[in-house]
Parts: structure tokens; C-alpha cells; sequence
């Protein structure tokens, strides 16, 4: 079973205070699961991924002259967000979709996996935070989310979330700028309890380093002009936030 690249880390020169994840970067099915028994419209929906975050990341990542590790297969494959026991790690069901290919999956499929996807992106992670351990204070996750679920319209249009450690979420959350017009909420449109907050809670929170996740509705980032105007707000609201936090203001 040949999974392909499932994860990719574009490192910078020198060293870094800010780290970015995105776990759901990819709509990528490998070649041997075919399409997992879906049509192709949810293959391109956000149950396959998050659309625009990695956009999104990759121009934060430049603006904050920060490292990127992102996930390189979809998450109906393996969701790196999530620990290997988690139901939602392998879905068998995404909102309204069954996913053929994940029922009664066997324990060797699973393994495979565990071994090909989640422990290679874990690594990852480790691997970054491990070679600028003096320097790197945060970690943000970037995530994506659609504007109307279960029929339902979000109003919601920016999440910043936490897990265990909310100190920084709460930091942003009174650090917004003020010229910033994005309807802004904590811990919505998820939250810890639902179990998001796995990539912040078992690789910052154990290396003493801030954390925070940014939810973005996915109608806001669907045109470059779109992504570049996102990435800007947050990546400097990011920025002031931690610089707050070294100076003891935030903290």
C-alpha cells in the first residue's frame, strides 16, 4: 500500500519563535483506495479537507518567517488531528456522507495507517520543534470551515481555539485589532470537546509551548486577494499577540 507523501515541512533560514500546522491541507486519496466509495463532489468538499487554509498557512508562515509542517493525503484517509484511537481518526461517516472505504476497516488497515500517516506527520512535528527548542514559543494550527452545516449558516467567521493551555487564545481574543472586521468567537465553530484540539494538546502543550488554533470559514479564502487580506490580519495579530505575551502584557 503505497500512500504517497503524506506530509511536507517547509523549514526557514535561522531561527523561529512561531511554528504552523496544517493537518488538513490535502484532498489527496491515494491511488490504491480510489475514491473510497464517494462521489466526486465530497472528494472536493470540506470532509475531504480544508479549503484554503493551506493558502492561508503558507503565506502566515512567510510573513512570520515561520516553518510550516502539513499534512500530504486527505483526512477521510487518516486525520492527522486526531490520536489513533479517536472514531473521527478513520471516519466512517463525515456530516452526511458514509465512507465506504472506512467501514469495518481490519486492525492491519488501521495499523497501516497509523504507521504510514499520523506517526511520519507526529515525527514531523517533533522533529521542528526539537531543532529550535531555545527559540520557539508557539504553535498555531490553521483549519478551515464551512459557512453552512447541517443546514445550518454560521455566523461565526474567524474560531480562535484552545485545548488544555488557553492562555493564548485568550490573549488574542483581547489583542484583535481593532480595524479587524471578521465576526470573531472563542472556541466556535468547535472546540476542545470535540475533540480538535489533539495536534495542540499532544505536541505544544508537552514542550511548554503556547498554542492556539484558527478556525476561518471557508467562503473568506476562497480568492488569493481573499487568502493574502486573511493572512496579513492574522499573521500580524499573531505576531502583536506573542510580542505582548514576552513582554508580560498578555500573560
Amino acid at each position: 500500500m503505497d500512500f504517497g507523501t503524506v506530509v511536507h515541512t517547509d523549514t526557514v533560514d535561522g531561527p523561529y519563535s512561531v511554528m504552523l500546522v496544517c493537518e488538513h491541507a490535502s484532498s489527496r486519496i491515494p491511488a490504491f483506495l480510489g475514491d473510497m466509495g464517494l462521489p466526486v463532489d465530497a472528494l472536493q468538499s470540506h470532509i475531504a479537507w480544508d479549503p484554503g487554509a493551506l493558502a492561508v498557512a503558507k503565506l502566515m508562515a512567510t510573513r512570520l518567517s515561520a516553518p510550516l509542517v502539513y499534512g500530504g493525503v486527505s483526512r477521510l484517509v487518516y486525520d492527522c488531528n486526531r490520536p489513533p484511537e479517536a472514531a473521527g481518526a478513520m471516519p466512517a461517516r463525515s456530516e452526511d456522507y458514509k465512507i465506504p472505504a472506512n467501514v469495518d476497516l481490519s486492525e492491519e488497515e488501521r495499523e497501516s495507517r497509523i504507521k504510514s500517516i499520523y506517526r511520519p506527520f507526529s515525527r514531523a512535528l517533533s522533529e521542528l520543534i526539537s531543532q529550535n527548542g531555545d527559540t520557539l514559543k508557539l504553535m498555531v494550527t490553521v483549519h478551515s470551515f464551512t459557512p453552512i452545516y447541517h443546514g445550518q449558516t454560521r455566523e461565526v467567521e474567524l474560531g480562535i481555539l484552545h485545548g488544555v493551555d488557553d492562555r493564548f487564545a485568550r490573549a488574542m481574543m483581547t489583542t484583535a485589532p481593532a480595524d479587524q472586521t471578521y465576526e470573531t468567537r472563542m472556541n466556535e465553530p468547535y472546540s476542545a470537546a470535540d475533540g480538535v484540539a489533539h495536534t495542540l494538546d499532544a505536541r505544544a502543550l508537552p514542550n511548554g509551548l503556547l498554542n492556539v488554533m484558527i478556525e476561518i470559514r471557508n467562503d473568506l479564502i476562497q480568492a488569493s486577494e481573499q487568502q493574502e487580506a486573511m493572512a496579513d490580519c492574522l499573521a500580524s495579530w499573531t505576531a502583536r499577540t506573542l510580542a505582548d505575551f514576552q513582554k508580560g502584557g498578555a500573560a
